[in-house]
């Protein structure tokens, strides 16, 4: 199950968002709002707001619908930050003239997703002797060793010959 916040209209340039937004994608919603608050970024606390909406979405749905999830195994499945309308600004320049420049907007959108159970990828291997590792052992055979080149003998250098001076012509 998925559950979405949504801010149109931010005053931020898509790109500025997605630097903060990068930050966040893949993390657990703990890490992420940790992240936030820390965040020396100016759309960061707007970020923070809309966050907290997508877990409180979560909250609401689980507790209407009677779903079962659990908050502590939500993760930021994808943070995306698009372009809005641009506002078409008009700056003087010397001289009489005037320069355009275009002020961006963002509409920013957070996806949230529940981490699956242990039983999936992350869940541990069992060993013959019953014992639990990290990762399944596998059998491969190792291939041998090569010897390592021999080094090639330096060419022996030529002397230089000598200069021996201006000759003149003499008449």
């Amino acid at each position: 199950m998925e559950f979405t916040a949504k801010l149109n209209y931010v005053r931020v340039s898509p790109q500025k968002a997605r630097l903060v937004m990068d930050l966040i994608k893949g993390r657990r919603v703990e890490e992420a709002l940790d992240t936030l608050t820390f965040a020396k970024k100016g759309i960061a606390p707007a970020l923070y707001k809309l966050l907290r909406s997508a877990v409180e979405n979560a909250n609401y749905l689980s507790a209407e619908k009677n779903l079962d999830v659990d908050l502590d195994r939500l993760y930021v499945k994808s943070a995306i930050a698009n372009e809005g309308p641009r506002m078409k600004r008009i700056r003087p320049a010397p001289m009489g003239r005037a320069y355009r420049y275009q002020r961006r907007i963002s509409h920013l959108e957070i996806v949230l997703a529940e981490k699956a159970s242990g039983n999936g990828k992350g869940a541990l291997a069992t060993t013959v002797g019953g014992e639990k590792s990290a990762a399944p052992k596998k059998a491969a055979k190792k291939a041998p060793a090569k010897k390592p080149a021999a080094k090639k003998s330096a060419a022996k250098k030529t002397a230089a010959k000598k200069f021996a001076g201006k000759k003149s012509a003499k008449k």
